[in-house]
């Protein structure tokens, strides 16, 4: 393996979504973008228990992009600015406003005064430095970096005095400072010798004694039981506090990796929301309860993520001997033109879904263009099979190569969620119609990210995070020079002339400031990987949300996590 592509692979990992609900009855209910109001409480005044499906993989974001790492960033960490997930617009966070220079590429930011690290220490503009120091040190190879660059460049951040910072981009580009939403600032008092020693990447990680981290967030860790919570109590230096924010004192993150142990726990009071959304099986046993006042249920409209399905293509996977037709486009294609969407919905989404004709979500409506993925067509797809020499020879209508090799691979999912082990179960047997074997193996999350990491396997269905609607701060996705790039990720130039096309488009999407020019640009992007079809989406679901009935101004977002990422002002309603 090329270390480039061991350095990708590295800052490889991602998680969850799923579908939609009607309120009927006496539930209270709120709409995508409007809070909850809540009836009835428990007894645990001022404290919220919330459930995460996996354990952080580490308390430093800059390293780890699960999604249980980043809830706890939400919680612990603040960022320069951050990008309202209802409204969609950048606002001010420890940067209380800013200006665009007159070059156009460079902002000045002044910092909030007086703002202090949950240890009492000052936060000034030497931490911001410091924090894209660390970022950009080939030591420490972040799973940030790609997604800050322009044009394969850095920034450069200068601190002008303690409350003061420029920032200046390689070029104009065009979604400016929301580039910075999630770049969670750390003190460099704590960090930098870690730093300078090389042992960044260990620092902070999930062993560390909570009270060796320090943060800028509402909350800060105050104990961590591996595999079964974390406990977080109110940052008492939070730059709010004048505010009263964060309402909660504390947050409990209780590991929960079975959804159906999840969904008792939610009914029984144990736990008050989840990390994302519901199951469409949980929503009639949640209608129930949201009749008798124990719990509210929206929807937060249609996801931005689907569950995927793509390929190992990358040159590694080239020395297995089924590499000429496993990596082929026409494989690919095929795979796709034996998939009925809308019977894929029924089965995985109990119809709480909407087909995907684009990679990008129709509920990114700024973005999504319909790009004419494959239909579901089983004639074409045996015709493209039979085109790589792919024949049933032995009367049981299951395919092999020319050497007489079996057309078999192995597809990983994430154990214990339902809707990608079902989807597999469906590309199983879609895939079986027209005689090719697929064994699905299902891991728990952590195990499945560590065979992808390393190279080692066939094919995965799992799910991307979508850090924003706008394509160019998914950078890491599109370019081939990516680390998030999973079908070949961290090339050293792209390896077909399709991803150059992407990589040159991509460019002039992030440099073009003309809005109707992007979207132009980006419907050609969309238009090229429904061509190649690297990477495979089937539908993408509604959300559901519910929540303890007990639990105030809690914001509903199609993003993950739903609710939490706004965690300074949610509240519980103290028992009566």
């Amino acid at each position: 393996m090329m270390p480039d592509r061991a350095r990708a692979l590295r800052r490889w990992a991602w998680m969850v979504i799923a579908a939609v609900v009607a309120l009927t009855g006496g539930a209270l209910a709120m709409r995508h973008g409007h809070p909850i109001a809540a009836a009835q409480v428990s007894s645990q005044a001022d404290t919220l228990v919330a459930s995460i499906r996996a354990e952080p993989r580490s308390f430093n974001r800059y390293i780890a992009r699960d999604l249980s790492t980043t809830v706890l960033t939400l919680l612990m960490h603040g960022a320069l600015v951050r990008i309202n997930r209802v409204t969609n617009q950048l606002e001010p966070d420890l940067a209380e406003r800013w200006d665009l220079l007159s070059d156009g590429q460079t902002y000045r930011l002044h910092l909030r005064a007086g703002v202090r690290f949950s240890d009492g220490t000052p936060f000034s503009a030497d931490d911001v430095v410091f924090s894209f120091r660390a970022i950009y040190d080939h030591t420490v190879e972040s799973v940030l970096v790609d997604s800050l660059q322009v044009q394969g460049q850095p920034l450069t951040v200068i601190a002008e005095d303690a409350t003061t910072v420029t920032v200046r981009f390689p070029a104009v580009f065009a979604a400016g400072l929301r580039m910075l939403d999630g770049v969670p600032i750390y003190p460099r008092r704590r960090l930098e010798p870690a730093l300078k020693a090389g042992s960044f990447r260990s620092a902070w990680g999930s062993s560390t004694p909570p009270a060796e981290i320090a943060g800028l967030g509402p909350f800060m860790l105050r104990r961590y039981e591996p595999g079964q919570r974390l406990t977080l109590d109110r940052n008492p230096y939070y730059w709010q506090h004048d505010s009263r924010l964060p309402h909660l004192a504390h947050v409990v993150l209780e590991v929960v990796s079975d959804q159906d142990a999840e969904l008792l726990q939610l009914e029984s009071g144990s736990i008050d929301l989840t990390q994302s959304e519901l199951r469409p099986s949980d929503v009639p046993a949640l209608k129930r309860a949201a009749i008798a006042g124990q719990v509210a249920i929206t929807e937060a409209g249609i996801g931005l993520d689907g569950d995927l399905l793509w390929l190992n293509l990358s040159s590694a996977k080239t020395r297995d001997p089924r590499s000429r037709w496993l990596q082929h486009p026409d494989f690919r294609r095929a795979l796709a033109h034996t998939v009925d969407r809308r019977a894929f919905i029924d089965t995985v989404f109990y119809g709480e879904a909407v087909p995907a004709d684009s990679i990008i979500s129709p509920g990114n409506l700024q973005w999504h263009t319909e790009a004419a993925l494959p239909a579901y067509d089983h004639a074409t797809a045996t015709r493209l099979l039979a085109s790589l020499g792919l024949h049933a020879r032995d009367g049981d209508g299951m395919l092999q190569d020319g050497n007489g090799r079996a057309v078999r691979f192995t597809l990983m999912t994430q154990k214990g969620n339902t809707s990608l082990e079902r989807g597999a179960s469906v590309v199983r047997d879609s895939l079986a119609r027209v005689g090719v074997r697929v064994d699905v193996v299902a891991l728990e999350a952590g195990a499945l990210i560590d065979y992808v990491m390393r190279g080692e396997y066939d094919a995965a269905y799992f799910r991307l995070l979508t850090t924003d609607t706008d394509p160019t701060l998914n950078l890491d996705f599109w370019l081939s020079s990516g680390s998030a790039h999973i079908w070949n990720p961290g090339q050293r130039a792209a390896a077909t002339e399709w991803e150059a096309r992407i990589d040159a488009l991509m460019d002039q999407i992030s440099t073009t400031l003309d809005t109707h020019r992007r979207r132009e640009l980006f419907a050609e992007v969309q238009r090229i990987m429904a061509r190649e079809a690297p990477i495979l989406c089937f539908a993408f679901p509604r959300l559901p949300i519910a929540v303890s009935s007990r639990v105030i101004d809690a914001t509903p977002a199609p993003f993950r996590p739903p609710l939490l990422w706004n965690p300074a002002v949610i509240g519980v309603r103290s028992a009566h």
